[in-house]
């Protein structure tokens, strides 16, 4: 298959541990998908509730056409392989003057996963930059999981609050600039968060993270994830299906499963059960 990313794009990802911009839509299909969240959003008085917002291509067909979408999948493929699953998805959204953010933190700390080897494509359904509160990253601290401390704050977009329990020198920090339509890719153990939004316009992107099919579940609790490109020889994840409508009973039922099973390995070992766990707060309660 063709590389969509150059050598030189793959080796700076090999060593920043992110890279962007990568053009993938134009701004008419980025104005046209984020209407279609915002209709999500006003189906559901206005904002997506949390839970919902866990693997919502499991519950609308448009999102797992864009999980597929090749124009996403090919640069990815670039950096993990042909054989790709899908292991989750989420909006991250800040409306104008939004206090919320998102600490420093690494992705993988409290994913269970068996290998680094993940890739998160984040793409801009507005413009994300400095004035509405973007993601930032620290390039190169990828090569190394640090300590991390939950914190549970109220305005944290992070499910446990997590942040680094180590200084982050924050000159060295990147703004991952991008404009309606575009993505970044970054590694699952880069130290990024993003501060809050005190603009008059909203942040809005998809983040899709995908992983090859050789990486595992290490909770003996297991998983499920959607075979999106190649195929799977190894199996360790229980294998998806795609939703049959928008919010359709079946998907609904299958997609409440899947999140529960997901939350208890997110939260293990928590003091809190989290704001989007209440089937483990009732199971802490007994």
């Amino acid at each position: 298959m063709t590389k969509l990313l150059s050598e030189i794009d793959i080796q700076k990802y090999h060593r920043d541990g992110v890279h962007f911009p990568v053009d993938c839509f134009s701004r008419e299909e980025a104005s046209a998908m984020l209407a279609r969240f915002e209709a999500m959003e006003g189906a559901q008085g206005g904002r997506l509730p949390a839970r919902l917002n866990q693997k919502p291509h499991l519950l609308f067909p448009w999102l797992d056409r864009l999980i597929r979408d090749t124009r996403i999948l090919d640069p990815v493929a670039d950096l993990l392989g042909p054989n790709l699953l899908c292991w989750s998805s989420q909006f991250f959204a800040k409306n104008p003057r939004d206090p919320s953010f998102v600490s420093w933190h690494q992705d993988a700390t409290y994913w269970g996963l068996s290998s680094p080897d993940v890739v998160t494509a984040w793409v801009a359904l507005t413009p994300s930059v400095p004035e509405n509160g973007c993601m930032r990253v620290v390039p190169g601290t990828h090569r190394k999981q640090v300590v991390h401390r939950d914190t549970f704050a109220e305005k944290n977009l992070l499910l446990r609050g997590q942040e680094v329990a180590v200084e982050v020198d924050e000159k060295q920090a990147v703004d991952v600039t991008l404009q309606p339509g575009q993505m970044s890719l970054h590694h699952v153990l880069i130290v990024h968060g993003s501060e809050p939004n005190p603009a008059d316009f909203r942040r809005v992107g998809y983040a899709i993270r995908y992983v090859p099919t050789s990486v595992f579940q290490r909770s003996p609790i297991g998983e499920s994830a959607m075979l999106v490109r190649g195929v799977d020889n190894y199996r360790h994840f229980e294998h998806e299906v795609p939703p049959e409508s928008d919010l359709h009973p079946a998907a609904v039922a299958r997609h409440t499963a899947i999140i529960e099973r997901q939350m208890k390995i997110i939260y293990a070992g928590s003091a809190n059960a989290g704001r989007l766990n209440p089937q483990l707060r009732r199971e802490n309660a007994n």
